[in-house]
């Protein structure tokens, strides 16, 4: 294959047109490719260990190229596949090239116009192959040298004839496609004068047709289609070719409802049927396919992760993998470690993904007075349950935890997890401080067999880690775990910041310092909150369009004023903002935010954890003029109790996650990359995968 070109489009993600000798047409084929940010590294490195990709394909209508789409509704479609961290493919309608590719003087046949089938009469025998590269030769192109589908995990839709084509091939093959939807299919081509002319020309018999036909393979069936618990189809009502009988939805329809296949058929008033209307609402299919997709992801992951033998090591020592920090300001070192068995009420865990945060560089750094060396960092990871130790309840093998730095013991004699006032319980606190279990031990050695300290209660940059049971969230198995991970620390400290520390109101204003994963959190999360002003301060303007696509309404680069950037808030609103929120641990920060908190009732929360021996300091008349400071650890949830809840939003597409994640790596030992990507300044969240 080669790349024509490559394009740099909204949301971060690239657009690329990339073009093979095709064995199925037999002639060159161009296809498009966007690729979300998180996964360009599958195509521009060379590499047997990528992240797999989960895709969408676009089949486009009739006159069209593998460029339409891209032109036209790429825009939209592609600010969504970077939101839902999907691919989108993009291939030709038909086969191109000399003049041995036949044509005629037709725009609904011939170049333009393969109808997404193998034709079987001459002269388009040759060449007009369209379903099996679609379904076989572009896939496992894509599969093999960018790892994007592989496990099937790819969805379709299109538009017109190609709407025709997603229906068709997702219903003769529902196995190997995880969803499909449509924009003014042509749902029953047998009866409707495009189809007879494609399927006489392609075929020489419209009869032979009815395998490529949606409203017919529907109409074979007694029952519905158990990989497809909806179809979505948009058709608008102005469209001309509805009139005109081209496209039929209503027979598809009553097919549907006679097997019982659920069919969303959405008519939209007033829309025609151009790419105006394609644009329009094709953010909610790649939202539908997104969803459905993550999901599976899930479950492979979750199938892979049961294929691991838990029973054979329960119990024993584990030999493994894991990114020691020898000391400070040093790179972390890939050591093998052994790994006890859990003693009473701890649990072992598989890690299956851990993020990055900066806490974990902070403390690498020297910044942190409890950090001890050597340790395994990490804190923010998704695992699976290998073992438990004796009186645990709450989790068993095979379950998919969070850990939490900040646990919850829920016991009836702790006041603290008793109260709603807070979510700091301190029932190992004194241990998790020091580096060790509850029991004052560790479960780490190294391969001389002396002892590694823990981390937070976590240390995730390990294979497997022990944690105490009071530390395990355990959520939905539906949540890929690399998307998890994220819900361990920093996003669920912004939003927690807003939704409980503050307790945001509706139409609110709100100024946000650092804009980083827990700054952009507590964006979103304002968003969500109802505030109708959120100002977005950094001092990076790169930093901006991620804000404002979150919810911003104003952004502001501190590192170019001429006064306090407190001050200039203050002139910005007048009084001062309702809420502000310091992300960026700097002490100087800090105090601007207060200073331009709202007077007489403003308050400002302080998440960013500052360097030791730093110490924050104001004028008292500050408070004494009606401002709040406080400060949020893990946003104020109760970890065992919230953490599930939160996944749960996110699997239910209330609470998207995507955006944080930047980069992808796999293997442990890929965590020094993920911190030197960290101190680039481009990375909200790198995940690695174990």
């Amino acid at each position: 294959y080669a790349i024509l070109s490559q394009n740099r489009v909204g949301g971060g993600g690239t657009y690329y047109r990339i073009s093979h000798a095709s064995v199925s047409t037999k002639t060159p084929m161009t296809f498009g490719l966007f690729v979300p940010s998180r996964y360009v590294t599958n195509i521009t490195e060379k590499s047997d260990n990528k992240t797999n990709v989960p895709v969408i394909f676009w089949l486009s209508g009739l006159t069209c190229d593998d460029t339409n789409f891209a032109q036209k509704a790429g825009a939209r479609a592609f600010l969504a596949g970077e939101k839902e961290g999907v691919a989108i493919v993009m291939p030709d309608t038909s086969p191109r090239g000399d003049n041995s590719v036949p044509n005629v003087d037709s725009y609904d046949l011939g170049i333009g116009a393969g109808f997404y089938v193998n034709a079987t009469k001459a002269p388009y025998s040759t060449h007009y192959h369209m379903y099996n590269y679609v379904t076989i030769e572009l896939p496992n192109l894509l599969k093999e040298h960018f790892s994007i589908g592989k496990d099937n995990l790819r969805s379709i839709t299109g538009h017109s004839m190609g709407g025709h084509g997603a229906l068709t091939i997702a219903i003769k093959d529902p196995s190997n496609w995880v969803s499909v939807s449509a924009f003014s299919p042509i749902c029953n081509p047998t009866n409707c004068p495009w189809g007879k002319k494609a399927f006489e020309n392609y075929f020489g018999s419209v009869e032979i047709g009815k395998a490529h036909d949606a409203t017919a393979l529907l109409s074979e069936r007694s029952t519905p289609i158990a990989e497809f618990d909806d179809i979505l189809i948009d058709q608008g009502d102005a469209d001309n070719f509805l009139t005109e009988k081209q496209l039929l939805p209503e027979n598809l329809v009553e097919a549907a409802g006679r097997c019982g296949q659920k069919v969303t058929l959405r008519m939209q008033k007033g829309y025609d049927h151009s790419y105006f209307f394609i644009a329009s609402f094709i953010e909610d299919h790649v939202s539908f396919h997104g969803k459905r997709l993550q999901k599976r992801s899930a479950q492979i992951l979750a199938s892979k992760a049961a294929a691991n033998d838990f029973a054979s090591t329960a119990g024993k020592p584990i030999t493994c993998q894991a990114m020691v920090a020898r000391g400070p300001k040093q790179p972390l070192s890939l050591e093998t470690i052994t790994v006890a068995p859990p003693k009473a009420g701890e649990v072992r865990v598989k890690v299956i993904a851990n993020a990055l945060c900066h806490t974990d560089v902070y403390t690498l750094d020297g910044h942190d007075p409890e950090g001890l060396f050597p340790s395994i960092l990490g804190h923010e990871a998704g695992c699976i349950v290998e073992s438990v130790g004796e009186g645990v309840t709450s989790v068993q093998v095979g379950d998919h935890v969070i850990p939490c730095y900040t646990p919850q013991c829920a016991a009836p004699s702790c006041i603290f997890c008793q109260s709603p006032k807070t979510n700091l319980c301190p029932q190992i606190r004194g241990t998790q401080g020091q580096g060790l279990m509850p029991d004052g031990t560790v479960r780490f050695t190294d391969k001389d067999g002396k002892p590694i300290y823990h981390f937070m209660g976590c240390s995730t940059m390990s294979e497997y880690t022990v944690l105490a049971e009071i530390s395990c969230a355990k959520i939905s198995k539906e949540l890929a775990l690399e998307k998890a991970c994220l819900f361990g620390c920093g996003v669920s400290t912004g939003l927690g910041a807003v939704w409980n520390t503050c307790k945001v109101e509706v139409d609110s204003s709100v100024a946000v310092f650092g804009l980083g994963a827990v700054g952009l959190a507590v964006i979103q999360g304002a968003k969500m909150a109802g505030a109708s002003r959120i100002i977005a301060v950094d001092i990076n303007p790169e930093k901006f369009a991620a804000a404002v696509a979150l919810g911003a309404t104003d952004t502001v680069d501190s590192s170019k004023l001429d006064k306090p950037v407190q001050a200039h808030i203050v002139e910005m609103t007048k009084w001062g903002v309702d809420y502000t929120f310091d992300c960026t641990g700097n002490v100087n920060v800090m105090r601007a935010a207060l200073e331009c908190a709202h007077r007489g009732w403003g308050t400002s929360c302080v998440i960013g954890v500052a360097a030791s021996g730093h110490e924050i300091s104001t004028r008292p008349f500050q408070l004494v003029t009606g401002r709040t400071w406080k400060g949020t650890a893990f946003g104020g949830f109760k970890s065992r109790r919230d953490v599930p809840k939160l996944v749960q939003r996110c699997i239910d597409g209330k609470l998207p996650v995507d955006h944080f994640i930047t980069h992808t790596l796999d293997g442990v030992d890929k965590t020094n990359d993920a911190i030197e990507a960290l101190h680039g300044g481009e990375c909200l969240r790198a995940v690695v995968r174990y």
